[in-house]
């Protein structure tokens, strides 16, 4: 059976009210006393009941998690990143998946604060307003999304799309479309505000085709829009995205990237199985996640530390089989 705290009081010879503050309020226990604790935690293979110690800490020893789709790779490796951290200091998660809908957001992380210490809320939807509504509710940190005065963990969209640019550039492409995500994604703002920038650094032209669901579906119906604009390369919202649009062009019997090079981001596992294997900008989900856990736990410790601080991370551009020389170049 289970050693319960009687048990360590027991072999510690001291007493179950004295055993409960040497772990979960050292400072109120002399060093002697603390030692003779720990060991017999040690020897008896003693883990604390998560319930009974939230009601000496004020904490439930959980956090939420908010995506907006678990079914795209992206998130789930993201959500990877967040549990092995969590982990690491013995928080569970609770994850909720919004299904795309931004409506949905404040209310899952309402519901949710009831029950957590704190909810990181991966690529939101919802303006800066609401967020600083919905952070009135509970201790929340952003990934994939900045916005002002709160913590949060963000790629750097334009140095990525950067890189994207000058590898087709470089490979003689000079219209280059772009097929955007949600048009109320942080993402497709800033990776849009990216391409616009570096396509004009580099002397190329863009092609905006328009938003599309983040979507391997997104991706279909985008194809035939990027051929009608003449582009010679399409740089797209996502890999899903990406992958979608794969399918179709080989539909049309559209070679890439012979007729086309094609340019997804995130680099997720399918990037490599796709046919051909697709160029992409790899972004460190699972680092992402587990900076976003650092920073909710150091909210929840140090609030006036960690209010506004933020991490950012880079993609690398991953050159695979999907980009080619422009055609007649």
């Amino acid at each position: 059976m289970a050693a319960t705290i009687r048990d360590v009081a027991r072999l510690a010879g001291v007493s179950p009210s004295t055993v409960s503050r040497a772990l979960s309020l050292p400072g109120m226990v002399n060093a002697a006393t603390r030692a003779r604790v720990a060991a017999a935690v040690e020897q008896l293979g003693y883990e604390p009941n998560r319930a009974a110690r939230g009601l000496i800490t004020g904490r439930t020893g959980t956090i939420g998690l908010v995506v907006p789709d678990l079914a795209n790779p992206f998130f789930a490796s993201l959500t990877k990143g967040v549990q092995a951290r969590a982990r690491r200091h013995d928080v569970a998660v609770f994850v909720a998946d919004t299904d795309e809908d931004p409506t949905a957001e404040a209310g899952l992380v309402r519901a949710l604060s009831k029950q957590v210490d704190g909810v990181v809320l991966c690529s939101p939807r919802a303006s800066d307003e609401e967020l600083a509504a919905i952070a009135q509710d509970t201790t929340v940190v952003l990934v994939n999304r900045a916005a002002a005065g709160m913590p949060g963990v963000t790629y750097d969209n334009e140095d990525g799309m950067r890189q994207a640019v000058a590898h087709l550039v470089a490979l003689g492409h000079r219209r280059i479309a772009w097929v955007g995500g949600p048009a109320t994604s942080w993402s497709t703002q800033h990776r849009g505000l990216g391409l616009r920038n570096a396509v004009e650094e580099l002397r190329a032209e863009l092609a905006p085709v328009g938003n599309f669901a983040p979507t391997y579906e997104g991706g279909m119906a985008a194809a035939d829009q990027v051929v009608a604009t003449g582009a010679t390369a399409v740089v797209s919202y996502n890999d899903l995205v990406a992958i979608g649009l794969l399918a179709r062009l080989h539909g049309r019997g559209i070679s890439v990237p012979g007729d086309l090079s094609v340019v997804g981001v995130d680099d997720i596992a399918m990037s490599r199985m796709a046919r051909p294997a697709l160029t992409t900008v790899r972004l460190p989900k699972q680092e992402a996640g587990r900076i976003a856990v650092e920073l909710l736990l150091t909210m929840l410790d140090e609030p006036d530390t960690a209010v506004g601080a933020q991490g950012k991370l880079h993609g690398e551009l991953i050159v695979r089989e999907s980009t080619g020389p422009a055609p007649h170049n």
